[in-house]
């Protein structure tokens, strides 16, 4: 019988080492898997940052900075209001003396509406 109890005692020692590696290599993987997902995650960053920097060089490049843009279309701005102002300044007094014209150019006329049937009273 005590052979019996010896041989359960060395299975339940064996069970719990057995029990605490399965958890050691638990917690390893656990450490592992996040290990990996960190430097994944890095990656991801850098890749990011990386691709980031390339548009950035590739915009410069091809479109000029946002600097160059806002001069240009200011500039551009500029020169149609000066062209807008140079056709005020040149057709000005034609439009004044057509409106003038068109204000004391009175035509009296009678209405459409106007009955001439009506008799006046007496």
């Amino acid at each position: 019988m005590t052979q019996q109890s010896t041989g359960i005692q060395q299975l339940l020692v064996a069970e719990k080492r057995a029990s605490e590696k399965v958890s050691e290599a638990r917690k390893r993987k656990t450490k592992k898997l996040k290990q990996a997902k960190d430097e994944a995650q890095q990656e991801i960053e850098q890749y990011k940052a990386d691709r980031e920097r390339q548009y950035k060089e590739y915009e410069i490049k091809h479109m000029g900075s946002k600097d160059d843009l806002c001069k240009k279309i200011d500039g551009d701005t500029q020169l149609k209001k000066i062209g807008i102002d140079r056709m005020v300044n040149t057709n000005k007094d034609d439009v004044i003396s057509l409106l003038l014209d068109l204000v004391y150019d009175i035509k009296p006329e009678v209405h459409q509406n106007f009955r001439s049937d009506i008799k006046p009273e007496e």
